[in-house]
């Protein structure tokens, strides 16, 4: 495995880690008296803005996963119009996952909604600008010993520490503490969050930490 690949992995978390913090140093500049808790609402989605456009410019620059075949401009839009599907249906479904799992079913849509939209942000599209829409794909890397790259590895840590972040999230809410953050979906947004950003800092040193070990398949 080569360094210059890691440091090509470490240098897109770090710019995605950047882009977070971002979402709430520059709003307050902009926007008055703009918080990521009293205008919750605007930070989601803001944050899912933010991430989705910097990890469209990462993809289209560093390109992780070359195709050597050569693509038709007719191609691209198709497959550019399955991701929007794939990601609007992924919106759908971590909506109605959150709500069996507690979440108001009436009330507070539009919050479980932008919530539903940040995982899928955090999850679904980065899934999609590394593996395009292809089922088989995903469920190749999300398999066991699946992975044919440090990019895919950093996909799978990535992605369960997203979830595994959101979920501990909901754990404080019920608690009678009477925190502004335990308003819904605030703690399990911001555990997502924190779960996200743990994830990008995890997977480059967990990559490096095992290189010696690591093989993978080829395509």
């Amino acid at each position: 495995m080569k360094d210059t690949e890691i440091k090509r992995l470490l240098s897109a978390h770090i710019v995605c880690v950047f882009s977070i913090i971002l979402t709430t140093v520059v709003p307050p500049l902009f926007l008055e008296n703009f918080s990521v808790l009293g205008t919750h609402l605007i930070w989601l989605c803001i944050c899912s803005i933010c991430v989705t456009t910097v990890n469209i410019i990462l993809y289209i620059i560093l390109k992780p996963n070359p195709s050597s075949k050569r693509i038709s401009f007719a191609h691209k839009v198709t497959k550019f119009l399955k991701c929007c599907v794939f990601f609007f249906i992924s919106c759908i479904l971590f909506h109605g996952i959150i709500v069996l799992y507690g979440a108001p079913l009436i009330e507070l849509v539009l919050e479980t909604f932008l919530f539903a939209v940040l995982l899928s942000t955090f999850t679904t599209l980065h899934c999609l600008c590394m593996l395009g829409p292809n089922i088989q794909a995903w469920i190749r890397v999300f398999s066991k010993n699946g992975a044919m790259s440090i990019w895919d590895n950093s996909l799978q840590i990535t992605t369960m520490c997203s979830i595994v972040g959101a979920w501990l999230g909901a754990f404080p809410i019920p608690l009678d503490w009477d925190r502004p953050w335990q308003i819904w979906p605030i703690s399990c947004s911001l555990g997502a969050t924190f779960g996200y950003v743990a994830g990008l800092i995890i997977a480059p040193l967990w990559i490096y930490w095992n290189r010696k070990q690591l093989t993978y398949k080829s395509r």
